[in-house]
């Protein structure tokens, strides 16, 4: 099985205007509301894809219950720890340029965190465990690492999707795979790239903390691939971007699903690659139709570098 937590979902409100006048009447184009949260994310496009999968975390109130309702709708498994407060909104605002206004998240109490805790202690070894996104604030500055922890106890793989300190608290555990953007592989070591190769240093670097596969996206530039045996670049499909919010969670999506299913690590990352620009060129995520018309068109090649770093390849 594959599980995914969210510990901070949310309803995405997606309002399009033509221009965004601060302090003044603003009058919508049009508006829609979507189950939001990263792990949501990958679990609805692993649906897609015929994948089983759970998803997992905290909902509360009528916003909870939106979600609740839309991915039993849709047929996607639930688990959710029950909470008193009320799930999240986040303001995405599509207009000259995107802009996005996300709630804080509902307060957690002790008890429902330790039921979360409680349910990942029953993980077998052939599971796996997507953990992404942010974490409430009331929940303790550890709870990754208490989680990783409990999945590790089992047996299970997990997969980690998230920023700074728990990233890094995380590798020497051996996720799957890691996936930060260009953006965040930059931060996460405190240095700007100003080229691809830039980058291929600190992406090996995360195999040698801990990773078992390192993934790179970088929007329109594709995607760097790092494994064991070689660094793998990808190009992009052709298509007209409309959302990118959920890209990077269908990607893994993508990824994650071929790999439990093939073990094949090259054809996860194109696969990976299709279904992120699948979502990348609809309205909401992707489609299993949308992701399959993609992916001849992804090319995964077998990039050079530098021997003093890693052994060439050719």
């Amino acid at each position: 099985m594959i599980y995914t937590v969210t510990l901070n979902p949310s309803i995405d409100y997606i309002v399009h205007l033509k221009e965004v006048n601060l302090g003044e009447l603003n009058r919508m184009d049009s508006d829609i509301k979507l189950p939001g949260g990263k792990g949501i994310n990958v679990s609805r496009v692993l649906n897609q894809l015929n994948y089983t999968t759970t998803t997992l975390g905290f909902l509360g109130g009528f916003t909870g219950n939106f979600i609740h309702d839309w991915l039993k709708k849709e047929r996607v498994a639930t688990d959710f720890i029950q909470i008193k407060n009320d799930t999240r909104i986040n303001i995405k605002l599509k207009s000259t340029s995107e802009t996005e206004v996300n709630g804080l998240g509902p307060v957690i109490s002790n008890e429902e965190a330790h039921a979360l805790l409680e349910q990942l202690k029953k993980l077998t070894p052939q599971d796996v465990i997507i953990l992404s996104g942010s974490k409430p604030p009331s929940l303790p500055n550890d709870y990754y690492h208490q989680m990783i922890q409990l999945i590790k106890q089992s047996g299970a793989e997990f997969v980690i999707d998230t920023t700074g300190a728990d990233l890094m608290d995380a590798l020497p555990f051996h996720p799957i795979l890691v996936k930060p953007n260009h953006h965040e592989l930059a931060d996460l070591f405190n240095v700007q790239f100003t080229s691809i190769e830039d980058m291929l240093p600190y992406g090996q670097r995360l195999l040698e903390l801990g990773a078992q596969y390192a993934l790179i996206s970088m929007a329109g530039d594709g995607a760097l691939f790092f494994t064991p045996e070689g660094i793998y670049t990808s190009n992009v499909p052709k298509g007209s971007v409309k959302n990118s919010v959920g890209a990077g969670d269908s990607m893994i999506a993508g990824f994650i699903g071929t790999l439990v299913a093939t073990a094949d690590p090259l054809k996860a990352f194109q696969m990976g690659v299709a279904t992120g620009s699948a979502t990348a060129f609809s309205d909401d995520l992707a489609t299993k139709e949308k992701v399959f018309t993609l992916v001849s068109e992804v090319h995964v090649t077998r990039k050079q570098y530098k021997s003093d770093i890693s052994e060439e390849l050719s």
